[in-house]
């Protein structure tokens, strides 16, 4: 009897903990399949604060591409949102965090409101700005067509009172000559006779012309346009000239000769025709030709 008692508690306990580990394995299992529930829900609540946050970058990317000049504002809170977004990339995702996520969120997107506000207002009061400036720049356009108009005819009018102004030359002539012991120069255009190339001319009068110092050059080139004389090289404003002879002379606004003599190689001497440039500091002021034979 005793024994049949002992079995029956025995298949009565056996039964209990069988109802509780079944009680218990449908816990589990619904604890699993909420705990599972609850990390989409985060997963998916985090993914939509990222996608908030995007839409603000993608926002203030066009705000800041509009507003040139008034973007220092707009990229800084920019740089907040980035930053805010790759940390919510990085984290783990749970309620209280998520939630704070959320709060800053909700304050970015207040920022924005405001600041998008203020950028419109600044874009408005520049457009009015940029009107009356296109309104003044009209007027501007207008006074500096007519100022342009006369400033080319000032500038046509200096024009030709430079070239009125510069030194001419007349008979400009090329010759070669002998060298005596004396010191005497001779003419001879036989080329195996001469010593220089003589550069005769005379300074016309000219009452606009600037009075004083005037540097010549002259240029002798023989009949294969090689240079004959010193290679004198100048540096002028417009680059460097290389020339055969220079002198320096004191004009006075009256007609005034001049010679200039360049040395020679017996080289650089063939039979044909030469070429004589006169200038006046880098400016040509006559040219003309001789032979030699």
């Amino acid at each position: 009897m005793a024994e049949e008692k002992s079995n029956n508690a025995l298949k009565i306990l056996t039964g209990v903990l069988a109802v509780a580990l079944i009680a218990l394995g449908i816990y589990t299992v619904k604890f699993y399949n909420e705990e599972q529930e609850n990390r989409e829900i985060l997963q998916k609540e985090k993914a939509v604060i990222e996608g908030e946050l995007n839409d603000l970058i993608v926002k203030y990317d066009e705000a800041i591409a509009e507003n040139e000049g008034l973007d220092s504002e707009l990229v800084a809170a920019r740089e907040r949102i980035v930053s805010l977004r790759d940390s919510v990339e990085n984290m783990e995702a749970n309620l209280a965090v998520l939630a704070r996520y959320r709060r800053e969120v909700s304050n970015l997107k207040a920022e924005k409101e405001e600041l998008f506000r203020v950028v419109d207002s600044l874009s408005n009061q520049n457009r009015m700005l940029i009107t009356e400036i296109d309104s003044t720049n009209n007027v501007l356009l207008e006074r500096t067509r007519v100022s342009d108009s006369l400033k080319a005819q000032t500038q046509t009018m200096a024009s030709k009172i430079d070239r009125a102004a510069q030194l001419k030359v007349s008979n400009l002539r090329g010759e070669g000559v002998i060298e005596r012991n004396s010191g005497r120069l001779v003419e001879n255009d036989k080329t195996r006779r001469v010593d220089k190339i003589r550069t005769c001319f005379s300074l016309t009068p000219n009452a606009l012309a600037e009075a004083g110092e005037k540097e010549l050059y002259v240029q002798v080139y023989n009949p294969n346009n090689n240079l004959v004389g010193d290679q004198i090289a100048v540096q002028h404003e417009g680059g460097v000239m290389v020339y055969s002879a220079a002198t320096k002379v004191f004009y006075e606004n009256e007609e005034l000769d001049v010679c200039i003599l360049a040395n020679t190689l017996e080289e650089n001497l063939i039979e044909g025709t030469y070429k004589v440039l006169v200038y006046n500091g880098a400016n040509l002021i006559g040219a003309t030709t001789f032979d030699l034979r």
